[in-house]
Protein backbone atom coordinates (compact mmCIF):
# COMPACT_ATOMS: atom_id res chain seq x y z
CA UNK A 1 0.00 0.00 0.00
CA UNK A 2 1.30 3.55 -1.01
CA UNK A 3 1.75 5.46 2.25
CA UNK A 4 1.47 8.95 -0.14
CA UNK A 5 -1.85 10.02 1.29
CA UNK A 6 -1.74 13.15 -0.94
CA UNK A 7 -1.92 11.74 -3.66
CA UNK A 8 -3.13 8.28 -3.06
CA UNK A 9 -3.02 5.29 -5.74
CA UNK A 10 -6.41 4.16 -7.05
CA UNK A 11 -6.94 1.30 -9.07
CA UNK A 12 -10.38 0.78 -11.22
CA UNK A 13 -11.57 -2.42 -12.87
CA UNK A 14 -14.25 -2.29 -14.65
CA UNK A 15 -16.27 -0.88 -17.10
CA UNK A 16 -15.05 1.17 -20.53
CA UNK A 17 -18.19 2.21 -22.46
CA UNK A 18 -19.50 4.64 -25.18
CA UNK A 19 -22.58 6.50 -24.19
CA UNK A 20 -25.58 7.36 -26.37
CA UNK A 21 -27.57 10.24 -24.93
CA UNK A 22 -30.63 11.71 -26.47
CA UNK A 23 -32.60 13.62 -24.19
CA UNK A 24 -36.40 13.41 -25.17
CA UNK A 25 -39.42 15.38 -23.23
CA UNK A 26 -40.69 11.87 -21.64
CA UNK A 27 -40.18 8.16 -22.16
CA UNK A 28 -42.13 6.56 -25.21
CA UNK A 29 -44.81 4.06 -24.52
CA UNK A 30 -44.37 0.70 -26.17
CA UNK A 31 -44.15 0.76 -29.99
CA UNK A 32 -43.95 4.98 -29.91
CA UNK A 33 -41.77 6.86 -31.18
CA UNK A 34 -41.48 10.30 -30.27
CA UNK A 35 -38.92 12.74 -31.07
CA UNK A 36 -35.60 13.78 -28.82
CA UNK A 37 -34.47 16.92 -28.42
CA UNK A 38 -30.60 16.70 -28.47
CA UNK A 39 -28.19 13.69 -28.96
CA UNK A 40 -24.36 13.29 -28.07
CA UNK A 41 -21.36 10.37 -27.69
CA UNK A 42 -19.57 10.98 -24.70
CA UNK A 43 -17.17 8.45 -22.90
CA UNK A 44 -18.72 6.10 -19.95
CA UNK A 45 -18.60 3.28 -18.22
CA UNK A 46 -18.79 3.07 -14.38
CA UNK A 47 -15.00 1.59 -14.12
CA UNK A 48 -14.07 4.64 -16.21
CA UNK A 49 -16.07 7.30 -14.70
CA UNK A 50 -14.82 6.71 -11.40
CA UNK A 51 -11.39 6.44 -12.61
CA UNK A 52 -11.48 10.01 -14.09
CA UNK A 53 -13.63 11.34 -11.42
CA UNK A 54 -10.68 9.91 -8.93
CA UNK A 55 -7.94 11.24 -11.30
CA UNK A 56 -9.72 15.23 -11.06
CA UNK A 57 -9.75 14.76 -7.03
CA UNK A 58 -5.80 14.34 -7.42
CA UNK A 59 -5.28 10.38 -7.55
CA UNK A 60 -2.98 8.72 -9.26
CA UNK A 61 -5.47 6.11 -10.93
CA UNK A 62 -4.50 3.18 -12.82
CA UNK A 63 -7.34 1.17 -15.09
CA UNK A 64 -7.89 -2.19 -16.14
CA UNK A 65 -10.18 -3.82 -18.17
CA UNK A 66 -11.25 -4.11 -22.17
CA UNK A 67 -12.41 -2.00 -25.58
CA UNK A 68 -13.46 -3.43 -28.62
CA UNK A 69 -11.27 -2.98 -32.09
CA UNK A 70 -14.33 -0.72 -33.42
CA UNK A 71 -13.31 3.25 -33.84
CA UNK A 72 -15.16 3.14 -30.45
CA UNK A 73 -11.87 1.69 -28.70
CA UNK A 74 -9.22 4.19 -29.31
CA UNK A 75 -11.53 7.10 -28.39
CA UNK A 76 -12.19 5.93 -25.06
CA UNK A 77 -8.55 4.61 -24.38
CA UNK A 78 -7.42 8.53 -25.53
CA UNK A 79 -10.43 10.11 -23.41
CA UNK A 80 -8.54 7.73 -20.18
CA UNK A 81 -5.20 9.04 -21.36
CA UNK A 82 -6.04 12.78 -21.82
CA UNK A 83 -7.78 12.56 -17.42
CA UNK A 84 -4.18 11.53 -16.58
CA UNK A 85 -5.13 7.57 -16.13
CA UNK A 86 -2.50 5.03 -16.93
CA UNK A 87 -3.99 2.67 -19.44
CA UNK A 88 -1.60 -0.24 -19.37
CA UNK A 89 -3.88 -2.63 -17.87
CA UNK A 90 -6.39 -1.51 -20.94
CA UNK A 91 -6.80 -4.04 -23.64
CA UNK A 92 -7.53 -3.81 -27.06
CA UNK A 93 -10.19 -6.83 -27.85
CA UNK A 94 -10.78 -8.40 -31.48
CA UNK A 95 -13.21 -10.32 -31.12
CA UNK A 96 -16.10 -8.09 -29.09
CA UNK A 97 -17.42 -5.12 -29.72
CA UNK A 98 -16.69 -2.27 -27.05
CA UNK A 99 -19.55 -1.51 -24.80
CA UNK A 100 -22.04 0.97 -25.32
CA UNK A 101 -24.93 2.28 -23.10
CA UNK A 102 -28.12 3.66 -24.45
CA UNK A 103 -28.78 6.50 -22.66
CA UNK A 104 -32.46 8.83 -22.43
CA UNK A 105 -32.58 11.98 -20.21
CA UNK A 106 -36.48 13.14 -19.64
CA UNK A 107 -37.38 16.91 -19.07
CA UNK A 108 -37.32 15.88 -15.14
CA UNK A 109 -33.34 14.98 -15.51
CA UNK A 110 -33.68 10.87 -15.00
CA UNK A 111 -32.04 8.85 -16.94
CA UNK A 112 -33.24 5.32 -18.27
CA UNK A 113 -30.53 3.54 -19.61
CA UNK A 114 -29.73 0.21 -21.44
CA UNK A 115 -26.12 -1.15 -21.82
CA UNK A 116 -24.60 -3.69 -23.87
CA UNK A 117 -21.16 -4.48 -21.98
CA UNK A 118 -19.69 -5.91 -25.26
CA UNK A 119 -15.15 -6.23 -24.55
CA UNK A 120 -16.48 -5.37 -20.57
CA UNK A 121 -18.11 -8.91 -19.93
CA UNK A 122 -14.72 -10.44 -21.62
CA UNK A 123 -12.64 -9.58 -19.11
CA UNK A 124 -10.79 -12.88 -17.95
CA UNK A 125 -7.23 -13.76 -16.61
CA UNK A 126 -5.82 -11.10 -18.85
CA UNK A 127 -7.44 -8.67 -16.97
CA UNK A 128 -6.30 -10.14 -13.78
CA UNK A 129 -2.61 -10.19 -14.89
CA UNK A 130 -2.50 -6.45 -15.54
CA UNK A 131 -4.35 -6.43 -12.06
CA UNK A 132 -1.32 -7.90 -10.67
CA UNK A 133 0.91 -5.09 -11.77
CA UNK A 134 -1.38 -2.20 -11.32
CA UNK A 135 -1.92 -3.08 -7.57
CA UNK A 136 1.62 -2.82 -6.71
CA UNK A 137 1.47 -0.40 -4.23
CA UNK A 138 -1.91 1.23 -4.08
CA UNK A 139 -4.40 2.10 -2.15
CA UNK A 140 -7.85 1.46 -3.07
CA UNK A 141 -9.80 -0.96 -5.52
CA UNK A 142 -13.10 0.22 -7.71
CA UNK A 143 -15.42 -2.23 -8.47
CA UNK A 144 -18.92 -2.44 -10.22
CA UNK A 145 -21.04 -5.20 -11.62
CA UNK A 146 -20.28 -4.44 -15.72
CA UNK A 147 -17.78 -6.78 -15.69
CA UNK A 148 -17.82 -10.98 -15.65
CA UNK A 149 -18.70 -11.37 -11.37
CA UNK A 150 -15.85 -14.34 -11.19
CA UNK A 151 -13.48 -12.25 -12.44
CA UNK A 152 -14.54 -9.35 -10.20
CA UNK A 153 -14.66 -11.45 -7.14
CA UNK A 154 -10.98 -12.68 -8.54
CA UNK A 155 -10.07 -8.82 -8.43
CA UNK A 156 -11.76 -8.10 -4.76
CA UNK A 157 -9.47 -11.38 -3.43
CA UNK A 158 -6.23 -10.40 -5.31
CA UNK A 159 -6.71 -6.59 -3.73
CA UNK A 160 -7.21 -7.77 -0.27
CA UNK A 161 -3.87 -9.56 -0.30
CA UNK A 162 -1.96 -6.67 -1.48
CA UNK A 163 -3.37 -4.53 1.71
CA UNK A 164 -5.45 -2.71 -0.79
CA UNK A 165 -9.28 -1.19 0.33
CA UNK A 166 -11.99 -2.95 -2.23
CA UNK A 167 -14.78 -0.50 -2.75
CA UNK A 168 -17.61 -2.31 -4.60
CA UNK A 169 -20.80 -0.25 -6.22
CA UNK A 170 -23.01 -2.84 -6.95
CA UNK A 171 -24.34 -1.72 -10.26
CA UNK A 172 -26.00 -2.49 -12.51
CA UNK A 173 -28.20 -4.42 -9.61
CA UNK A 174 -27.51 -8.13 -9.57
CA UNK A 175 -28.15 -10.60 -6.86
CA UNK A 176 -24.37 -11.46 -5.41
CA UNK A 177 -23.34 -14.84 -3.79
CA UNK A 178 -22.15 -14.49 -0.10
CA UNK A 179 -18.56 -14.65 -0.98
CA UNK A 180 -19.05 -11.24 -2.30
CA UNK A 181 -19.88 -9.46 0.97
CA UNK A 182 -16.85 -10.90 2.77
CA UNK A 183 -14.37 -9.34 0.62
CA UNK A 184 -15.73 -6.13 0.11
CA UNK A 185 -14.40 -3.48 2.94
CA UNK A 186 -16.97 -0.47 1.80
CA UNK A 187 -20.67 -1.45 -0.55
CA UNK A 188 -21.92 1.23 -1.94
CA UNK A 189 -25.53 0.48 -3.35
CA UNK A 190 -28.46 2.86 -4.36
CA UNK A 191 -31.94 2.25 -3.01
CA UNK A 192 -32.98 0.14 -5.68
CA UNK A 193 -29.66 -2.31 -5.49
CA UNK A 194 -29.67 -1.96 -1.64
CA UNK A 195 -33.26 -3.22 -2.11
CA UNK A 196 -32.58 -6.35 -4.51
CA UNK A 197 -29.11 -7.10 -2.60
CA UNK A 198 -31.31 -7.19 1.32
CA UNK A 199 -34.92 -7.83 -0.14
CA UNK A 200 -35.89 -4.35 2.07
CA UNK A 201 -37.48 -1.47 0.22
CA UNK A 202 -35.36 1.63 0.93
CA UNK A 203 -37.66 4.51 0.74
CA UNK A 204 -36.07 6.53 3.76
CA UNK A 205 -33.52 7.16 5.92
CA UNK A 206 -35.20 4.56 8.72
CA UNK A 207 -35.26 1.55 5.69
CA UNK A 208 -31.83 2.55 4.92
CA UNK A 209 -30.15 1.93 8.06
CA UNK A 210 -32.10 -1.21 7.68
CA UNK A 211 -30.84 -2.45 4.95
CA UNK A 212 -27.36 -1.50 6.24
CA UNK A 213 -27.66 -2.80 8.52
CA UNK A 214 -28.76 -6.59 6.92
CA UNK A 215 -25.32 -5.38 4.83
CA UNK A 216 -23.12 -5.47 7.80
CA UNK A 217 -24.67 -9.01 9.02
CA UNK A 218 -23.42 -10.38 5.75
CA UNK A 219 -19.94 -9.66 6.12
CA UNK A 220 -18.97 -6.41 4.48
CA UNK A 221 -16.66 -3.85 6.23
CA UNK A 222 -18.84 -0.69 5.66
CA UNK A 223 -22.38 0.23 4.30
CA UNK A 224 -23.28 3.09 2.10
CA UNK A 225 -26.48 3.54 0.52
CA UNK A 226 -27.25 6.41 -1.70
CA UNK A 227 -30.51 7.75 -1.09
CA UNK A 228 -30.34 10.70 -4.01
CA UNK A 229 -31.48 13.87 -3.18
CA UNK A 230 -31.98 12.24 0.09
CA UNK A 231 -28.31 11.93 0.40
CA UNK A 232 -26.18 9.00 1.89
CA UNK A 233 -26.42 6.90 5.12
CA UNK A 234 -23.40 5.10 5.83
CA UNK A 235 -22.81 2.73 9.10
CA UNK A 236 -19.45 0.72 10.10
CA UNK A 237 -18.70 -1.13 13.74
CA UNK A 238 -17.54 2.40 15.08
CA UNK A 239 -19.69 4.93 13.45
CA UNK A 240 -23.12 5.51 11.42
CA UNK A 241 -25.45 8.80 10.28
CA UNK A 242 -27.19 10.38 7.56
CA UNK A 243 -25.17 12.83 4.91
CA UNK A 244 -27.40 15.27 3.68
CA UNK A 245 -27.58 15.83 0.12
CA UNK A 246 -26.06 19.28 -1.54
CA UNK A 247 -28.70 21.78 -2.97
CA UNK A 248 -27.39 22.28 -6.57
CA UNK A 249 -29.32 23.07 -9.85
CA UNK A 250 -29.50 19.55 -11.67
CA UNK A 251 -28.90 19.21 -15.54
CA UNK A 252 -28.16 15.75 -16.13
CA UNK A 253 -27.53 12.73 -13.33
CA UNK A 254 -26.10 10.30 -15.34
CA UNK A 255 -22.84 9.61 -13.53
CA UNK A 256 -23.92 10.89 -9.98
CA UNK A 257 -22.85 8.09 -8.49
CA UNK A 258 -19.70 7.36 -10.41
CA UNK A 259 -18.66 10.81 -9.09
CA UNK A 260 -19.68 9.66 -5.35
CA UNK A 261 -17.97 6.28 -6.24
CA UNK A 262 -14.66 8.04 -7.34
CA UNK A 263 -14.55 10.76 -4.22
CA UNK A 264 -15.37 8.07 -1.62
CA UNK A 265 -12.10 6.14 -3.01
CA UNK A 266 -9.89 9.21 -2.81
CA UNK A 267 -11.14 10.07 0.28
CA UNK A 268 -10.64 6.99 2.19
CA UNK A 269 -7.61 6.44 0.60
CA UNK A 270 -6.24 9.88 2.31
CA UNK A 271 -7.20 8.55 5.95
CA UNK A 272 -10.38 10.03 5.90
CA UNK A 273 -13.22 9.00 8.17
CA UNK A 274 -16.08 6.98 6.75
CA UNK A 275 -18.42 10.04 7.49
CA UNK A 276 -16.02 12.57 5.73
CA UNK A 277 -15.45 10.54 3.11
CA UNK A 278 -19.46 9.89 2.10
CA UNK A 279 -19.82 13.46 2.83
CA UNK A 280 -16.82 14.27 -0.17
CA UNK A 281 -18.65 11.96 -2.22
CA UNK A 282 -21.95 13.39 -2.12
CA UNK A 283 -20.28 16.70 -2.88
CA UNK A 284 -18.66 15.44 -6.20
CA UNK A 285 -21.79 13.87 -6.60
CA UNK A 286 -23.53 17.31 -6.38
CA UNK A 287 -21.13 18.74 -8.43
CA UNK A 288 -21.06 16.30 -11.36
CA UNK A 289 -24.91 16.20 -11.85
CA UNK A 290 -24.70 20.44 -12.32
CA UNK A 291 -23.37 19.46 -15.63
CA UNK A 292 -24.03 17.26 -18.97
CA UNK A 293 -22.59 14.02 -19.40
CA UNK A 294 -20.52 11.67 -17.99
CA UNK A 295 -16.34 11.93 -17.79
CA UNK A 296 -16.87 15.42 -18.67
CA UNK A 297 -19.02 16.07 -15.76
CA UNK A 298 -16.51 14.75 -12.86
CA UNK A 299 -15.25 18.04 -10.84
CA UNK A 300 -11.86 18.90 -9.81
CA UNK A 301 -10.74 18.79 -6.08
CA UNK A 302 -10.71 22.47 -5.84
CA UNK A 303 -14.91 22.35 -6.61
CA UNK A 304 -15.84 19.73 -4.44
CA UNK A 305 -13.58 21.46 -1.96
CA UNK A 306 -15.54 24.92 -2.27
CA UNK A 307 -18.63 22.98 -1.91
CA UNK A 308 -18.31 21.54 1.26
CA UNK A 309 -17.06 24.73 2.69
CA UNK A 310 -20.21 26.80 1.29
CA UNK A 311 -22.21 24.04 4.20
CA UNK A 312 -19.17 24.25 6.72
Amino acid sequence: MSSNTDQPTIVVFGSINMDLVASVARMPAPGETILGTEFRTTPGGKGANQAVAASRLGAAVRMVGRVGADPFGPTLVAGLQSNGIDVSGVQKDPENSSGIAMILLDSAKQNYIVAAYGANMACDDAQLDALDRALVDADVLLLQLETPLEATLAAALRARAEGAMVIWDPAPARELPAEVFAECDVMTPNQVEAELLTGIRVTDVESARLAVDELLNRGVGAAVVKLGAGGAYFASANARGLVRSFQVEVVDTVAAGDAFGGALGVALARGQSLEDAVRYGCAAGAMAVTRHGAQEAMPAHVEVAALLASRA
